[in-house]
C-alpha cells in the first residue's frame, strides 16, 4: 500500500517551460492493492497506466482534457467531467487526490447522464484547496465536505501538494465520506433529514438531484489542475 509521503508532492515536480504547469513525478503516481484489499474484494478503476474503465460525461471515450501525467490520472486543459464506464449501487471507494494550489475539484457517485452535468443526479464529495481557493469561505463548500450539504466538523484536509486519502462507504441509503482518516460526513440518502438539507441547498431545481441508489462514479472538472491516484472499489452486498 502507498504510505503517506512527508513532503508535499511540488517538492518533487518539474514545471514546463512557461514555468506556470506542475508535472507530477512519477515516483508519486503509484497505484496498487495490497494482499488484504486482493484477498477481500477490492480492485483497480484506475492502475496508472490505462483509462479503459472512464470517459468523458456523455461521451464514448476520455477527450484530451485528462490524461496519464507520469502514472497519476490528471486533468491538464478543459475536458469536462469524467466518469466510469460501470454503474455502482453498494460499494466502498478509495483513492487519493493532490491539488493544484487554489484548485478545486470533486468526487462523484450515484450519477446518470440525464442531465447537463454530473451534479443533477450525482452528490459530490469537494476537493479543494483550501488555504487559497474562495469556495473554502462557505463551510459546506470546503474540502472533504457532502457539497452545500454537509459541513465537515473539522478540517482534516491536507494543503495544495499534499496527498489526501479519500474513503466513501455507499451501503444502501447510507453514506460515510471519510478524509485522511476522520468522517466528514454521514447522512441517509432520501431521509427527512436529507430533504430538509437538500431544500436549503442550491439544487432544488434539480428535482432528480440525490435520488439513485446506483449510478456513475465521477472526477469534476472545475477548470484547475488535480491529480489522482490509486482509484479503488469494493462491491457490497
Amino acid at each position: 500500500m502507498i504510505k503517506n509521503i512527508a513532503i508535499p508532492l511540488f517538492a518533487a515536480v518539474c514545471l514546463s517551460a512557461c514555468g506556470e504547469d506542475p508535472v507530477i513525478d512519477a515516483a508519486e503516481c503509484i497505484s496498487g492493492l495490497s494482499p488484504e484489499e486482493n484477498s477481500s474484494g477490492w480492485r483497480l478503476l484506475f492502475d496508472g497506466t490505462s483509462l479503459d474503465q472512464w470517459r468523458s460525461y456523455k461521451e464514448e471515450e476520455v477527450n484530451s482534457g485528462w490524461t496519464i501525467e507520469n502514472g497519476c490520472l490528471a486533468r491538464v486543459g478543459w475536458g469536462g467531467d469524467i466518469m466510469t464506464r460501470e454503474q455502482f449501487a453498494n460499494f466502498e471507494l478509495k483513492l487519493e487526490w493532490a491539488i493544484s494550489p487554489g484548485g478545486n475539484s470533486g468526487i462523484f457517485i450515484r450519477a446518470d447522464e440525464s442531465g447537463r452535468n454530473m451534479h443533477y443526479t450525482g452528490y459530490e464529495m469537494q476537493v479543494l484547496d483550501n488555504a487559497l481557493h474562495k469556495d473554502a469561505s462557505i463551510p459546506s463548500h470546503r474540502s472533504g465536505a457532502f457539497y452545500d450539504m454537509i459541513v465537515p466538523d473539522h478540517d482534516t484536509s491536507k494543503p495544495a501538494g499534499y496527498w489526501n486519502q479519500v474513503h466513501i462507504i455507499a451501503d444502501g441509503a447510507d453514506v460515510e465520506f471519510w478524509l485522511n482518516g476522520r468522517m466528514t460526513a454521514k447522512f441517509q440518502q432520501g431521509s427527512a433529514e436529507w430533504q430538509a438539507m437538500y431544500e436549503k441547498s442550491k439544487f432544488t431545481s434539480r428535482p432528480n438531484y440525490g435520488s439513485l441508489l446506483k449510478g456513475h462514479i465521477g472526477l469534476q472538472d472545475h477548470n484547475d489542475k488535480v491529480w489522482y491516484r490509486n482509484i479503488r472499489v469494493k462491491d457490497l452486498p
